[in-house]
């Protein structure tokens, strides 16, 4: 969501970021590596593109302003979401990114509210559909 607004640089970092994501909990469920597949279709990189672990020191001057790093959290919240099932590591490691970004507390609920409301105007869309 919103990726095409991202620099090249900042769209592979957010694929290693969620690779993060995704292994945090040492489970990578196939609802997480469709929503992986899903990123890799709208930043226009090929399915076999690897995905490897990013480093979060490196977040920060990756994602210079507040519009990127709000891209790449709501993203990357929805992630976490994929599954089924806020895990508490993927929580962790969700708001130590947010606390690098410098998002407080509050924008990180804010941020996981908004997704949560969005996974559910989903469905209703999707239910409309069949």
């Amino acid at each position: 969501m919103w990726l095409g607004q991202l620099s090249a640089e900042q769209r592979l970092a957010l694929l290693d970021l969620a690779h993060n994501v995704v292994v945090s909990d040492g489970l990578l469920d196939p609802k997480e590596e469709g929503m992986l597949a899903e990123f890799k279709a709208e930043v226009g990189l090929p399915q076999s593109h690897e995905t490897g672990y990013l480093p979060l020191d490196q977040i920060h001057s990756t994602f210079p302003d507040r519009r990127a790093r709000t891209i790449a959290m709501i993203n990357l919240i929805r992630l976490s979401y994929a599954d089924g099932a806020f895990e508490i590591e993927e929580e962790c490691l969700l708001k130590e990114v947010s606390r690098i970004f410098g998002f407080n507390g509050n924008e990180f609920l804010l941020f996981d509210n908004w997704v949560r409301r969005w996974l559910v105007l989903q469905s209703e869309a999707v239910a409309l559909m069949n």
